[in-house]
Protein backbone atom coordinates (compact mmCIF):
# COMPACT_ATOMS: atom_id res chain seq x y z
CA UNK A 1 0.00 0.00 0.00
CA UNK A 2 0.78 3.21 -0.33
CA UNK A 3 2.33 5.65 2.60
CA UNK A 4 0.97 8.29 1.72
CA UNK A 5 -3.42 8.58 1.82
CA UNK A 6 -5.68 11.00 1.16
CA UNK A 7 -4.16 13.60 3.48
CA UNK A 8 -0.78 13.07 3.81
CA UNK A 9 1.25 10.02 6.09
CA UNK A 10 -1.28 8.80 9.28
CA UNK A 11 -1.44 5.61 11.55
CA UNK A 12 -1.30 3.92 14.81
CA UNK A 13 2.07 6.43 16.74
CA UNK A 14 4.48 3.92 17.57
CA UNK A 15 1.99 1.30 15.15
CA UNK A 16 3.09 1.79 11.53
CA UNK A 17 3.91 5.53 12.70
CA UNK A 18 7.33 5.43 14.54
CA UNK A 19 10.12 7.54 15.09
CA UNK A 20 12.49 6.15 12.89
CA UNK A 21 9.89 6.39 9.55
CA UNK A 22 9.22 10.15 10.47
CA UNK A 23 12.92 10.48 10.62
CA UNK A 24 13.41 9.29 7.24
CA UNK A 25 10.45 10.63 5.56
CA UNK A 26 11.80 14.21 6.64
CA UNK A 27 15.08 13.32 5.13
CA UNK A 28 13.11 12.39 1.85
CA UNK A 29 11.17 15.21 1.54
CA UNK A 30 14.53 17.46 2.35
CA UNK A 31 15.87 15.09 -0.51
CA UNK A 32 12.84 16.06 -2.95
CA UNK A 33 11.85 19.44 -1.95
CA UNK A 34 15.30 20.72 -1.69
CA UNK A 35 15.07 20.18 -5.39
CA UNK A 36 14.82 23.16 -8.28
CA UNK A 37 15.18 26.90 -8.90
CA UNK A 38 14.13 28.30 -5.83
CA UNK A 39 16.34 25.53 -3.42
CA UNK A 40 19.04 26.03 -5.56
CA UNK A 41 19.50 30.14 -5.66
CA UNK A 42 19.14 29.72 -2.08
CA UNK A 43 22.35 27.47 -1.77
CA UNK A 44 23.91 29.52 -4.56
CA UNK A 45 23.72 32.25 -2.19
CA UNK A 46 25.72 30.63 0.82
CA UNK A 47 21.75 29.78 2.50
CA UNK A 48 20.06 26.39 3.78
CA UNK A 49 16.63 25.95 2.98
CA UNK A 50 13.74 26.63 5.55
CA UNK A 51 11.20 24.56 7.20
CA UNK A 52 8.03 25.50 9.54
CA UNK A 53 7.33 22.56 11.77
CA UNK A 54 4.29 22.69 13.67
CA UNK A 55 2.06 19.99 15.90
CA UNK A 56 -0.95 19.04 17.60
CA UNK A 57 -1.08 18.64 21.42
CA UNK A 58 -1.07 14.57 21.22
CA UNK A 59 1.69 13.13 23.59
CA UNK A 60 3.31 11.21 20.31
CA UNK A 61 3.84 14.49 18.49
CA UNK A 62 6.39 15.16 21.20
CA UNK A 63 8.31 12.24 19.20
CA UNK A 64 6.75 12.48 16.13
CA UNK A 65 7.65 16.21 15.60
CA UNK A 66 11.60 16.16 17.37
CA UNK A 67 12.10 13.13 14.89
CA UNK A 68 10.84 15.36 12.18
CA UNK A 69 13.04 18.04 13.20
CA UNK A 70 16.16 15.84 13.35
CA UNK A 71 15.74 14.25 9.71
CA UNK A 72 15.64 17.90 8.47
CA UNK A 73 18.21 19.36 10.37
CA UNK A 74 20.33 16.32 9.54
CA UNK A 75 19.60 16.58 6.08
CA UNK A 76 20.98 20.72 6.04
CA UNK A 77 17.00 22.43 6.67
CA UNK A 78 16.97 25.00 9.35
CA UNK A 79 14.44 24.74 11.38
CA UNK A 80 11.17 26.71 12.68
CA UNK A 81 9.85 25.21 15.64
CA UNK A 82 6.56 26.76 15.98
CA UNK A 83 4.97 24.19 18.70
CA UNK A 84 1.33 23.62 19.04
CA UNK A 85 -0.56 25.30 16.67
CA UNK A 86 -3.39 24.59 13.69
CA UNK A 87 -2.60 22.72 10.70
CA UNK A 88 -3.70 25.83 8.85
CA UNK A 89 -1.22 28.41 10.27
CA UNK A 90 1.52 25.76 9.95
CA UNK A 91 0.32 26.23 5.81
CA UNK A 92 -0.55 29.99 6.83
CA UNK A 93 3.50 30.45 8.38
CA UNK A 94 5.15 28.87 5.86
CA UNK A 95 4.29 31.10 3.29
CA UNK A 96 4.74 34.18 5.71
CA UNK A 97 7.66 33.55 6.13
CA UNK A 98 9.15 32.41 2.63
CA UNK A 99 9.95 28.82 3.77
CA UNK A 100 10.65 26.22 1.35
CA UNK A 101 8.38 24.05 3.05
CA UNK A 102 6.62 22.66 6.16
CA UNK A 103 5.76 20.12 8.40
CA UNK A 104 2.58 19.65 10.22
CA UNK A 105 2.27 16.28 12.96
CA UNK A 106 -1.44 15.68 13.41
CA UNK A 107 -3.75 12.95 12.78
CA UNK A 108 -6.92 15.80 12.60
CA UNK A 109 -10.31 14.54 13.97
CA UNK A 110 -9.03 11.20 14.85
CA UNK A 111 -8.86 9.72 18.53
CA UNK A 112 -5.24 10.18 20.24
CA UNK A 113 -3.28 6.95 19.68
CA UNK A 114 -2.92 8.19 16.00
CA UNK A 115 -0.93 10.30 14.45
CA UNK A 116 0.08 11.78 11.38
CA UNK A 117 2.51 13.89 8.81
CA UNK A 118 1.16 16.14 6.55
CA UNK A 119 3.39 17.82 4.58
CA UNK A 120 3.12 21.57 2.74
CA UNK A 121 5.22 22.79 0.00
CA UNK A 122 6.17 26.40 -0.88
CA UNK A 123 3.45 28.84 -0.38
CA UNK A 124 1.96 26.68 2.10
CA UNK A 125 -0.21 24.67 -0.61
CA UNK A 126 -0.34 19.85 -0.05
CA UNK A 127 1.47 18.38 -2.17
CA UNK A 128 0.43 16.87 -5.67
CA UNK A 129 0.16 12.98 -6.12
CA UNK A 130 3.58 12.95 -7.90
CA UNK A 131 5.38 14.32 -5.44
CA UNK A 132 4.63 12.75 -2.57
CA UNK A 133 5.10 9.53 -4.80
CA UNK A 134 8.65 10.71 -5.31
CA UNK A 135 9.23 11.75 -1.64
CA UNK A 136 8.01 7.96 -0.67
CA UNK A 137 10.68 6.51 -3.08
CA UNK A 138 13.45 8.80 -1.77
CA UNK A 139 13.25 7.16 1.58
CA UNK A 140 14.83 4.04 0.21
CA UNK A 141 17.75 6.17 -1.55
CA UNK A 142 20.48 8.23 -0.50
CA UNK A 143 20.21 10.76 2.20
CA UNK A 144 21.72 14.49 2.43
CA UNK A 145 24.76 14.12 5.15
CA UNK A 146 26.13 17.77 5.39
CA UNK A 147 28.71 18.15 7.91
CA UNK A 148 30.05 20.90 10.15
CA UNK A 149 28.62 24.42 9.55
CA UNK A 150 26.53 22.80 6.78
CA UNK A 151 23.98 21.08 9.31
CA UNK A 152 20.76 22.45 9.74
CA UNK A 153 19.67 24.52 13.16
CA UNK A 154 16.46 24.34 14.74
CA UNK A 155 15.18 27.04 16.65
CA UNK A 156 11.93 28.12 18.22
CA UNK A 157 9.73 30.15 16.64
CA UNK A 158 8.43 32.41 19.19
CA UNK A 159 6.05 34.91 17.40
CA UNK A 160 4.49 32.11 15.23
CA UNK A 161 0.89 32.00 16.85
CA UNK A 162 0.71 36.40 16.94
CA UNK A 163 1.53 36.00 13.24
CA UNK A 164 -1.29 33.81 12.61
CA UNK A 165 -3.66 36.27 14.85
CA UNK A 166 -2.92 39.04 13.64
CA UNK A 167 -3.64 37.71 9.61
CA UNK A 168 -6.83 36.16 10.76
CA UNK A 169 -8.30 39.63 12.21
CA UNK A 170 -7.21 41.15 8.99
CA UNK A 171 -8.67 39.02 7.23
CA UNK A 172 -11.92 40.21 9.10
CA UNK A 173 -15.01 42.38 6.90
CA UNK A 174 -16.53 43.42 10.08
CA UNK A 175 -16.01 43.16 13.99
CA UNK A 176 -17.66 40.59 16.49
CA UNK A 177 -18.64 43.24 19.05
CA UNK A 178 -22.02 42.57 21.06
CA UNK A 179 -22.05 38.87 20.12
CA UNK A 180 -21.62 35.73 22.57
CA UNK A 181 -19.78 32.91 21.09
CA UNK A 182 -19.06 29.46 22.90
CA UNK A 183 -15.69 27.81 21.06
CA UNK A 184 -15.48 24.06 21.57
CA UNK A 185 -11.78 23.49 20.84
CA UNK A 186 -11.72 19.82 20.56
CA UNK A 187 -8.53 19.86 23.41
CA UNK A 188 -6.72 20.09 20.12
CA UNK A 189 -4.19 22.63 18.67
CA UNK A 190 -6.59 25.26 18.21
CA UNK A 191 -7.15 25.51 22.53
CA UNK A 192 -4.86 28.76 22.68
CA UNK A 193 -5.24 30.91 19.87
CA UNK A 194 -8.78 30.67 18.62
CA UNK A 195 -10.41 31.54 22.23
CA UNK A 196 -7.98 35.05 21.92
CA UNK A 197 -8.66 35.37 18.47
CA UNK A 198 -12.27 35.48 18.76
CA UNK A 199 -11.65 37.99 22.13
CA UNK A 200 -9.67 40.33 20.17
CA UNK A 201 -12.53 40.62 17.50
CA UNK A 202 -14.28 41.54 19.63
CA UNK A 203 -16.87 38.77 20.65
CA UNK A 204 -17.55 37.30 24.40
CA UNK A 205 -15.85 33.93 24.56
CA UNK A 206 -17.35 30.95 26.47
CA UNK A 207 -14.67 27.86 25.69
CA UNK A 208 -15.33 24.30 26.33
CA UNK A 209 -12.37 21.67 25.55
CA UNK A 210 -9.65 23.66 25.65
CA UNK A 211 -7.66 21.78 28.56
CA UNK A 212 -5.46 19.48 26.49
CA UNK A 213 -3.43 17.35 28.11
CA UNK A 214 -2.23 15.09 25.15
CA UNK A 215 -4.63 12.20 25.17
CA UNK A 216 -7.72 13.94 25.64
CA UNK A 217 -7.56 15.34 22.09
CA UNK A 218 -11.42 14.66 20.33
CA UNK A 219 -12.42 12.65 22.87
CA UNK A 220 -16.25 13.57 23.27
CA UNK A 221 -15.84 17.17 21.98
CA UNK A 222 -14.57 18.77 18.64
CA UNK A 223 -16.89 19.13 15.42
CA UNK A 224 -17.67 14.97 15.15
CA UNK A 225 -18.86 15.21 18.71
CA UNK A 226 -21.37 18.32 18.84
CA UNK A 227 -23.89 17.47 21.64
CA UNK A 228 -21.71 19.17 24.57
CA UNK A 229 -21.27 22.51 22.21
CA UNK A 230 -25.17 22.21 22.11
CA UNK A 231 -25.66 21.85 25.69
CA UNK A 232 -23.18 25.22 26.42
CA UNK A 233 -24.67 27.19 23.93
CA UNK A 234 -28.06 26.57 25.43
CA UNK A 235 -26.72 27.09 29.23
CA UNK A 236 -24.54 30.21 28.60
CA UNK A 237 -27.40 31.42 26.11
CA UNK A 238 -25.00 32.16 23.97
CA UNK A 239 -25.94 33.32 20.51
CA UNK A 240 -23.94 31.29 18.75
CA UNK A 241 -21.17 28.00 19.03
CA UNK A 242 -18.14 26.93 16.95
CA UNK A 243 -16.39 23.82 16.62
CA UNK A 244 -12.96 22.57 15.65
CA UNK A 245 -11.63 19.39 15.33
CA UNK A 246 -7.96 18.57 16.83
CA UNK A 247 -6.08 20.25 14.61
CA UNK A 248 -8.60 23.02 13.64
CA UNK A 249 -8.86 22.93 9.81
CA UNK A 250 -12.61 22.15 9.99
CA UNK A 251 -15.63 24.65 11.81
CA UNK A 252 -19.20 22.95 12.39
CA UNK A 253 -21.86 25.75 14.37
CA UNK A 254 -24.66 25.22 16.33
CA UNK A 255 -27.22 28.24 16.77
CA UNK A 256 -28.69 29.76 19.60
CA UNK A 257 -31.17 27.07 20.33
CA UNK A 258 -28.67 24.31 19.76
CA UNK A 259 -29.37 23.44 16.27
CA UNK A 260 -26.57 22.32 14.45
CA UNK A 261 -25.45 24.43 11.01
CA UNK A 262 -22.77 22.03 9.00
CA UNK A 263 -20.22 22.85 6.40
CA UNK A 264 -22.67 22.90 3.63
CA UNK A 265 -24.68 25.48 5.63
CA UNK A 266 -22.03 27.61 6.57
CA UNK A 267 -20.90 27.89 2.64
CA UNK A 268 -24.52 28.85 1.84
CA UNK A 269 -24.08 31.46 3.79
CA UNK A 270 -20.64 32.68 3.56
CA UNK A 271 -21.21 32.51 -0.92
CA UNK A 272 -24.11 34.90 -0.51
CA UNK A 273 -21.92 37.02 1.86
CA UNK A 274 -19.25 37.34 -0.15
CA UNK A 275 -21.13 37.58 -3.40
CA UNK A 276 -22.74 40.81 -2.43
CA UNK A 277 -19.72 42.05 -1.93
CA UNK A 278 -18.01 41.10 -4.59
CA UNK A 279 -15.32 38.79 -3.80
CA UNK A 280 -16.84 35.26 -5.23
CA UNK A 281 -14.82 34.69 -8.17
CA UNK A 282 -16.92 33.73 -11.27
CA UNK A 283 -19.63 33.64 -8.69
CA UNK A 284 -19.24 30.11 -7.81
CA UNK A 285 -18.77 27.45 -5.35
CA UNK A 286 -16.87 24.63 -5.36
CA UNK A 287 -18.24 21.61 -3.22
CA UNK A 288 -18.01 17.87 -3.55
CA UNK A 289 -20.66 15.08 -4.67
CA UNK A 290 -22.04 14.88 -0.92
CA UNK A 291 -23.24 18.47 -0.35
CA UNK A 292 -26.61 18.51 0.23
CA UNK A 293 -29.20 19.03 -2.68
CA UNK A 294 -30.23 22.05 -0.86
CA UNK A 295 -27.08 23.81 -1.37
CA UNK A 296 -27.66 23.53 -4.68
CA UNK A 297 -31.17 24.98 -4.75
CA UNK A 298 -30.10 27.64 -2.39
CA UNK A 299 -26.99 28.96 -5.21
CA UNK A 300 -29.03 28.49 -8.19
CA UNK A 301 -31.97 31.09 -6.35
CA UNK A 302 -28.77 33.14 -5.43
CA UNK A 303 -27.27 33.65 -8.85
CA UNK A 304 -24.04 31.59 -7.29
CA UNK A 305 -23.11 28.46 -9.85
CA UNK A 306 -21.75 25.09 -7.92
CA UNK A 307 -18.87 22.96 -9.23
CA UNK A 308 -18.95 19.54 -7.58
CA UNK A 309 -15.47 17.43 -7.26
CA UNK A 310 -15.15 13.81 -5.81
CA UNK A 311 -15.05 13.78 -2.03
CA UNK A 312 -12.10 15.65 -0.07
CA UNK A 313 -11.07 18.68 0.16
CA UNK A 314 -7.62 17.85 -1.73
CA UNK A 315 -9.91 17.98 -4.77
CA UNK A 316 -11.94 21.23 -4.13
CA UNK A 317 -8.67 22.92 -3.46
CA UNK A 318 -7.38 21.61 -6.93
CA UNK A 319 -10.61 23.08 -8.66
CA UNK A 320 -10.20 25.93 -6.64
CA UNK A 321 -6.72 26.34 -7.77
CA UNK A 322 -6.89 25.40 -11.49
CA UNK A 323 -9.44 28.21 -12.09
CA UNK A 324 -9.03 30.85 -9.19
CA UNK A 325 -11.96 30.43 -7.42
CA UNK A 326 -12.39 31.83 -3.86
CA UNK A 327 -14.39 29.69 -1.52
CA UNK A 328 -15.03 25.65 -1.78
CA UNK A 329 -15.21 23.09 0.84
CA UNK A 330 -16.90 20.06 2.36
CA UNK A 331 -20.56 19.39 4.29
CA UNK A 332 -17.89 17.83 7.57
CA UNK A 333 -16.65 21.66 7.68
CA UNK A 334 -13.72 21.63 5.68
CA UNK A 335 -13.91 25.44 3.92
CA UNK A 336 -11.48 26.90 1.86
CA UNK A 337 -11.33 30.62 1.37
CA UNK A 338 -8.62 31.21 -1.06
CA UNK A 339 -7.95 34.42 -0.62
CA UNK A 340 -6.81 34.04 2.73
CA UNK A 341 -6.00 30.41 3.13
CA UNK A 342 -4.43 27.36 1.29
CA UNK A 343 -6.04 25.18 2.78
CA UNK A 344 -9.31 24.28 5.11
CA UNK A 345 -9.40 26.72 8.19
CA UNK A 346 -11.64 26.34 10.50
CA UNK A 347 -10.37 29.75 12.87
CA UNK A 348 -10.91 31.71 9.35
CA UNK A 349 -14.70 30.31 8.71
CA UNK A 350 -16.25 30.89 12.13
CA UNK A 351 -14.63 34.07 12.29
CA UNK A 352 -16.34 35.19 8.97
CA UNK A 353 -19.37 33.05 9.73
CA UNK A 354 -19.81 35.06 13.08
CA UNK A 355 -19.09 38.47 11.13
CA UNK A 356 -21.36 37.91 9.02
CA UNK A 357 -24.19 37.71 12.35
CA UNK A 358 -22.43 40.97 13.20
CA UNK A 359 -22.89 42.92 10.20
CA UNK A 360 -26.09 41.92 9.44
CA UNK A 361 -27.33 42.35 13.04
CA UNK A 362 -29.32 38.14 12.13
CA UNK A 363 -29.02 35.42 14.16
CA UNK A 364 -27.79 32.30 12.97
CA UNK A 365 -30.31 30.13 12.88
CA UNK A 366 -32.01 33.46 10.12
CA UNK A 367 -29.13 33.10 7.66
CA UNK A 368 -28.87 29.40 7.77
CA UNK A 369 -32.56 29.29 6.57
CA UNK A 370 -31.62 30.38 3.01
CA UNK A 371 -30.69 26.72 2.67
CA UNK A 372 -33.23 23.72 3.05
CA UNK A 373 -31.58 20.84 4.50
CA UNK A 374 -32.69 17.91 2.54
CA UNK A 375 -33.26 14.60 4.37
CA UNK A 376 -29.88 12.55 3.50
CA UNK A 377 -29.29 8.77 4.41
CA UNK A 378 -25.92 6.90 3.81
CA UNK A 379 -26.08 3.51 3.67
CA UNK A 380 -22.87 1.41 3.55
CA UNK A 381 -23.06 -2.10 1.49
CA UNK A 382 -20.30 -3.91 2.04
CA UNK A 383 -18.72 -7.62 1.29
CA UNK A 384 -19.40 -6.22 -2.52
CA UNK A 385 -17.72 -6.33 -5.62
CA UNK A 386 -17.10 -2.57 -5.73
CA UNK A 387 -15.54 -2.30 -9.39
CA UNK A 388 -18.83 -3.38 -11.07
CA UNK A 389 -20.81 -0.69 -9.39
CA UNK A 390 -20.72 1.91 -12.43
CA UNK A 391 -21.31 -0.73 -14.64
CA UNK A 392 -23.69 -3.44 -13.61
CA UNK A 393 -26.89 -3.11 -15.36
CA UNK A 394 -29.40 -3.96 -12.83
CA UNK A 395 -28.02 -1.42 -10.60
CA UNK A 396 -27.90 1.25 -13.11
CA UNK A 397 -31.75 0.38 -13.81
CA UNK A 398 -32.97 0.28 -10.28
CA UNK A 399 -30.79 3.89 -10.04
CA UNK A 400 -32.11 5.39 -12.68
CA UNK A 401 -35.38 4.27 -11.56
CA UNK A 402 -35.28 5.92 -8.24
CA UNK A 403 -34.04 9.06 -9.56
CA UNK A 404 -37.11 9.09 -12.03
CA UNK A 405 -39.38 8.94 -8.85
CA UNK A 406 -37.51 11.74 -7.39
CA UNK A 407 -37.37 14.09 -9.91
CA UNK A 408 -36.36 17.49 -8.67
CA UNK A 409 -37.12 16.61 -5.11
CA UNK A 410 -34.71 14.72 -4.56
CA UNK A 411 -30.93 12.91 -6.13
CA UNK A 412 -29.15 9.59 -5.79
CA UNK A 413 -25.32 9.17 -5.57
CA UNK A 414 -23.45 5.73 -5.46
CA UNK A 415 -19.84 5.86 -4.61
CA UNK A 416 -17.51 2.96 -4.06
CA UNK A 417 -14.69 2.56 -1.66
CA UNK A 418 -11.44 3.34 -2.94
CA UNK A 419 -9.76 1.32 -0.22
CA UNK A 420 -12.79 -1.23 1.03
CA UNK A 421 -15.06 -3.97 -1.00
CA UNK A 422 -18.08 -1.63 -0.17
CA UNK A 423 -20.36 0.51 -2.11
CA UNK A 424 -21.86 3.83 -0.51
CA UNK A 425 -25.43 4.44 -1.37
CA UNK A 426 -26.88 8.28 -0.81
CA UNK A 427 -30.19 9.22 -1.21
CA UNK A 428 -31.70 11.97 -0.91
CA UNK A 429 -35.70 13.21 -0.52
CA UNK A 430 -38.18 15.44 0.35
CA UNK A 431 -39.05 13.57 3.09
CA UNK A 432 -36.70 11.31 5.86
CA UNK A 433 -39.22 8.08 5.33
CA UNK A 434 -38.61 8.66 1.58
CA UNK A 435 -34.47 8.68 1.54
CA UNK A 436 -35.01 5.69 3.89
CA UNK A 437 -36.86 3.93 1.66
CA UNK A 438 -35.11 4.47 -1.94
CA UNK A 439 -31.57 3.99 -0.24
CA UNK A 440 -32.74 0.66 1.40
CA UNK A 441 -34.00 -0.59 -2.38
CA UNK A 442 -31.12 0.96 -3.73
CA UNK A 443 -28.55 -1.17 -0.91
CA UNK A 444 -30.67 -4.45 -1.32
CA UNK A 445 -30.12 -4.31 -5.61
CA UNK A 446 -26.19 -3.65 -4.82
CA UNK A 447 -25.87 -6.36 -2.28
CA UNK A 448 -27.59 -9.03 -4.86
CA UNK A 449 -26.20 -7.99 -8.03
CA UNK A 450 -22.71 -7.09 -6.28
CA UNK A 451 -22.35 -10.22 -4.08
CA UNK A 452 -18.96 -11.37 -3.71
Amino acid sequence: MPLFGTDGVRGLANGPLTADLALSLAQATAVVLGQGRTAEARRAAGRRLTAVVARDPRVSGEFLSAAVEAGLASSGVDVLDAGVLPTPAAAFLVADMDADFGVMVSASHNPAPDNGIKIFARGGVKLPDIVEQRIEAAMSGPKLQPTGADVGRIRRFADAEDRYVVHLLGSLPHRLDGLHVVLDCAHGAASGVSPETFRDAGARVTVIGADPDGLNINDGVGSTHLDQLARAVLDAGADVGIAHDGDADRCLAVDAAGRIVDGDQIMAILAVAMKNRGALVDDTLVATVMSNLGLHRAMEQHGIRVETTAVGDRYVLERMNERGYSLGGEQSGHVIMSDYATTGDGLLTGLHLVAEMARTGRSLADLASIMTVYPQVLVNVRDVDRSRAATDGGVAEAVASVTAELGATGRVLLRPSGTEPLVRVMVEAASEEDAHRHAETLAAVVRERLAL
